[in-house]
């Protein structure tokens, strides 16, 4: 049977057709609260389309009134942009209107706007009826990849790439290529687009020397090779951006040698969003980063420090598996009861979890019964769980051949050959699962953005 209404939607272009995946890949609570920083603290433009972003979202978990007035708000926020943009731009926030109202049955709205996008097509000389392929589309569709997460970079890269072939350069469009480039060697570490990210942000600086978003990008690239450029980048950064999202990134470049610092600097972040639960899983981090060296300090203290940052980052997102996975392990500190009840915690919960979040769980689960309590049998058994997790998570799929490494050892030293045979077996499927994993966007960022 015919369904001319829905098929009509299926042409349109906005985030209900740019098939994002986001239930597999993602928490949405945390796009949606990265999304809300990048809101306020960031640069005005890509606010309408991070307001449809975020509505999209809010639909997604089943706010469909709060959704359709964050529509509204960008509506509100594209009506002041200039008068021959605002149909270019509104493409975008009205298909995500026509399609909530579909989801809502009220099928004469959803004529409505469909209507409208018809005439703005139409107006555009569109050779399709309900979607114009326009530069201000392509450049939407780029943005929204990049705020849901970097593993997205190369998909993000084609649309901006595609859009300056339409338009030619203009600062938004040479900026999201650049920002893309980065978010796409971040997950490959491939040196030419290292070298094209580089080149592309040092233009951007070069141009604007206040983007403090392209200078810890840059930093970021400059860490391994040019660690001067880099501390010059990160320092320019936390001295005089307020955004907390990019002190938080800058703060990074001192975890490693200079915690004390990397921890002022996130309380200086903490002090202008409080409630930005990143900002308190990384202070939690620095703290164990202080536990693992072996401080000076009294250790109970700095399990207390942990404690407390990891919990207000649950407060500000309770649906955060990591921060749960790093309670367990400082309460690991005092009581072995206490860790195991929170993996049995998690575990109840882990069918709704994404795809990374379930395949560290069963890392953290194996290395419990392994070190723990002592039990290879169960510890070899959840990693076997956590290789069986589809999903290409390359942080994961590395710490999971360390541990059955470590396994093989353990068994090979006993000498049961059998199971060490058994755990190599594991380990020798792992590249052909890999290839045989989907490739479309499924790595999460790696631990320090959970």
């Amino acid at each position: 049977m015919s369904r001319p209404l829905k098929e009509k939607l299926q042409r349109l272009e906005c985030h209900f057709t740019w098939d994002f995946e986001v239930k597999d890949k993602i928490d949405i609570r945390h796009i949606l609260l990265t999304l809300a920083v990048r809101l306020e603290h960031g640069p005005l433009r890509n606010r309408g389309t991070y307001l449809a972003l975020k509505a999209y979202l809010l639909h997604l978990l089943g706010s469909p009134k709060e959704a359709l007035a964050v529509l509204q708000e960008a509506k509100e926020v594209l009506r002041k942009e200039p008068q021959g943009i605002f149909p270019r731009q509104i493409l975008l926030v009205y298909g995500n209107y026509a399609w909530i109202y579909y989801h809502l049955t009220d099928y004469d709205k959803v004529d409505l706007y469909l209507a409208q996008i018809r005439q703005i097509c139409r107006d555009l000389s569109s050779p399709e009826p309900y979607s114009a392929p326009i530069p201000e589309v392509y450049a939407q569709k780029g943005w929204s990849l990049f705020a849901m997460g970097f593993r997205n970079g190369q998909l993000a890269m084609e649309c901006f790439q595609k859009a300056l072939e339409l338009q030619g350069p203009s600062v938004e469009l040479q900026e999201g290529l650049a920002f893309s480039t980065f978010a796409s060697w971040t997950h490959s570490y491939n040196e030419k687009l290292k070298e094209e990210s580089q080149k592309l942000l040092e233009g951007l600086i070069c141009d604007h020397p206040e983007n403090y978003e392209a200078k810890v990008y840059l930093a970021q690239t400059h860490r391994v090779g040019d660690d001067e450029r880099a501390q010059h980048l990160a320092d320019d950064v936390i001295q005089n951006s307020l955004n907390p999202e990019l002190l938080r990134t800058a703060a990074k470049f001192y975890r490693f040698h200079s915690p004390s610092q990397a921890i002022s600097i996130l309380k200086k972040a903490i002090a202008l969003c409080g409630d930005y639960y990143l900002l308190h899983y990384d202070l939690g981090m620095c703290y164990m980063d202080l536990l693992d060296r072996g401080s000076k300090g009294n250790r109970a203290e700095i399990v207390e420090e942990a404690i407390g940052c990891f919990k207000r980052s649950l407060e500000a997102n309770p649906e955060s598996v990591f921060s749960r996975l790093k309670l367990a392990k400082l309460y690991g500190e005092k009581s072995q009861l206490y860790e195991e009840e929170v993996y049995l915690g998690l575990m109840e919960d882990l069918p709704t979890a994404s795809k990374r979040c379930q395949q560290s769980f069963y890392l953290h689960w194996g290395d419990f019964l392994l070190h723990k309590k002592g039990q290879r049998q169960a510890a070899l058994r959840a990693y076997e769980a956590c290789l069986e997790v589809p999903g290409e998570h390359p942080l994961e799929q590395k710490h999971l051949a360390v541990r059955l490494r470590e396994l093989a050892r353990v068994f090979h030293f006993e000498g049961d050959t059998e199971q060490e045979r058994a755990v190599r077996s594991l380990l020798s499927t792992m590249p052909a699962m890999r290839q045989r994993a989907p490739s479309a966007g499924l790595v999460s960022p790696s631990r320090k953005s959970p």
